[in-house]
Parts: structure tokens; sequence; C-alpha cells
């Protein structure tokens, strides 16, 4: 137990937090406005001019509440804390109600030690308006009620957002894996073909040097082109071992989604242009993500009775779109858990190319990914 809350005490905070959005603005000027308003036209107020400036002078850590979160609860609890002993009594401004979005906050965005801070904070000031008589014991157990609503929202929101992001790690390196494998399975052909070369122009190189010469000039192509495949993947991991694994499938294999199955709507693939001398991991990442597509399309197009696959080269690039002709719908999770786009965009951006997904201009999905011939 104890080396758990040690560890929550250790836990840092969040990356990403956004600094200031318009959003932050917007709630600033909307509790500024709103406390004015209550203070011009709310009837009974007590110490109202002073109540006014007092959350005039707080709402601003509205502004700092993600970067600085402990920081902004202690501003915001203190003050309000302590200048009911200006005036003997709760200021009593319903204004207020923006610290909730500092307790929120609290949790979301702010290090396991400053959320244990921070909550001491927020209860200290709870109590003490009860033991200064303030609030009563039905004002104080509801405070408690609604801060740790909001801020136990808070934690939820984060642990959920952390569990996401572990999903998605994993979706972008299975993805990767694949790719190493695919990397590995065409250097291996390529060496393989060195290898058959070079035993061949050993064994004819007393009787014909010539032989020997031209199997010299196809060992270097061969390099070159593991080589240029080799540079086109950066840091790829892989953690299994690729022995007797399936063929890499390239784009020849395309035209196995062609054709119409047993269920499900039927796939036309159309390929145009020079995609003879494709290098093979774009040949594999065209393959890969037709096939992605096809397979999102066949389980989540509403009513669709065709999937067309285009394939356009040109000298420079080689652009892959799959529509099909269901009804529009919100956006198609690909894949196991909705993160076969993710995957896809990751194999995309691996070999230097872009992968989108979204509605079709007349209906159905669409999936455009651009890749590069090198």
């Amino acid at each position: 137990m104890l080396a758990r809350l040690r560890s929550f005490w250790d836990e840092p905070g969040p990356s990403g937090a956004p600094v200031r959005v318009w959003r932050d603005w917007v709630l600033a000027v909307a509790f500024s406005l709103a406390a004015v308003a209550e203070v011009l036209g709310r009837p009974g107020l007590p110490f109202r001019w002073y109540a006014g400036v007092v959350a005039l002078l707080v709402v601003p850590t509205l502004l700092i509440r993600r970067t600085r979160p402990l920081l902004a609860v202690a501003v915001a609890f203190g003050a309000c804390g302590l200048a009911p002993l200006a005036t003997g009594r709760d200021l009593g401004l319903n204004s207020f109600v923006f610290v909730l979005f500092l307790g929120y906050a609290l949790t979301r965005w702010g290090s396991g030690r400053q959320a244990v801070i921070g909550s001491a904070i927020i209860v200290a000031k709870l109590l003490f308006d009860l033991l200064m008589g303030y609030a009563g014991w039905s004002g104080t157990i509801g405070g408690l009620g609604v801060l740790f609503a909001v801020t136990a929202l808070g934690a939820a929101v984060r642990y959920g957002a952390r569990a996401r992001h572990r999903e998605l790690d994993q979706v972008k390196l299975l993805e990767r894996e694949r790719l190493a494998r695919d990397l590995h399975d065409t250097v291996a052909h390529h060496v393989s073909a060195m290898i058959i070369r070079a035993q061949a122009g050993l064994a004819t190189a007393p009787v014909n040097p010539d032989a020997a010469t031209d199997a010299l000039r196809i060992i270097e192509a061969e390099a070159s082109r593991a080589l240029a495949e080799m540079r086109g993947i950066v840091r790829v991991l892989r953690t299994d071992e690729p022995a007797e694994l399936a063929p890499t499938p390239g784009l020849a294999d395309l035209r196995g989604l062609a054709g119409r199955h047993r269920v499900g709507p039927e796939v036309d693939v159309r390929i145009s242009g020079d995609v003879e001398d494709l290098p093979a991991s774009i040949g594999t990442a065209l393959f890969r993500l037709a096939q992605e597509s096809v397979t999102n399309a066949r389980r989540h197009a509403r009513n669709a009775t065709r999937i067309v696959v285009s394939i356009v080269a040109d000298p420079a690039e080689v652009r892959l779109l799959v529509t099909d002709d269901g009804e529009t719908a919100p956006a198609r999770g690909a894949g196991s858990g909705g993160f076969g786009l993710v995957g896809m965009v990751e194999r995309a951006g691996l070999v230097g190319g872009t992968c989108e997904a979204g509605p079709g201009p007349v209906g159905g999905w669409t999936v455009t990914a651009v890749l590069p011939r090198v």
C-alpha cells in the first residue's frame, strides 16, 4: 500500500497539455461578465463590490489551470478562503463556481504530488469555512461531494487518455513490426539472388571470365536495390523471428482482392500507370493499405454493393484510392478497436507517404494514400 502511494506521489503530469486555447479565454471572459452581472443585478448581496473585485482577480487562474494546476488551485481557493476574514462572513457570490474547473484540471493535468497538495488545499478551505462559521455541515459536505466528483472525473479522463495512448503506441509498434518483417523478406530475396549469382560467377570464372563480370554487374544491381529498400525505412523495430513466414505480399497480389465474395460487396481493382519498377516496400505498403481499406469497407459500409480499389502511378508517386458506395456514416474505425486507421497512417508515413480517410463526396467512405516511388 505504501509503495502504491509513493508511486502515485512520484507520478509525473501528463505531457502535451495545451497552454491556452480559445475556450480558456471564453471561460475567463464569461465568468468575469457573470461576476459583474451578479454584483450589479443581484439584490441583497452583501459586500458586493468587494466580492466582485475578489472574483475578477481570481478568474484569470482559469488561463493557467493546465500548465500550473497547483498554483491555480492555491491562488483561487486561498483567496476564496481568506477573503471572508475581512467581512466576517462568506462572500456568497455564485460566480465562484468556476473553481470547479480548477479542481478538474488538478487531477487531469497535475502530477501526483500536485494532485495531493492541491486536494489538501481544497479540503482545508472547506474545513476552514466550517470552523469559522461561514458554512454549515450540509454545505461543507455538499461542497466536498461536488469537488470530489469533478476531481474524480479529471482523474478518469486522465487515465482513459493514457490507456488510449498506450493502445495507439501498440498499434504503431505492431505496424512497424509488420513493416520490418516485409523489409526482411525483401532484402533476403535480393541477398539470395546475389549469393546465387556469386556462386555462378565463381564456377564459370576459370573458363569464361566474361560470365563472371556479368555476374558482378547483376550482384551490384541487386545490392543497390537492397540498399535502397533499407534506406526507405529507419529504425524499424521487430520482436519476432522471421523464419518460416508467409511470402511478403506486393502489388501483384492486389488482384486477389478483386471479385465477389460470398458475403459482402464486390471488389473492383484498377491499376494504371507504370508499376513495374516500384520498390518492393512501396508495393507491399500499397497492398497492406488496400487490404485494410477493403476489410474496413466490408465490415462497416452499410448497404454497399461495390468497393473500388484504384492505383494510379506516375513518375514521382503512386496514388491509392479506395471507395465504396455505402451510405454515408460517422467515422469508421478500421480494424480491431478502431485503431486500424492509425496503423494505416503509420504504414504510409514509414515509407514517406500520407494516408487519409473520410466520407466520400457523394456518399460512402474514401481512403486516399499517396506514396513516393523512391
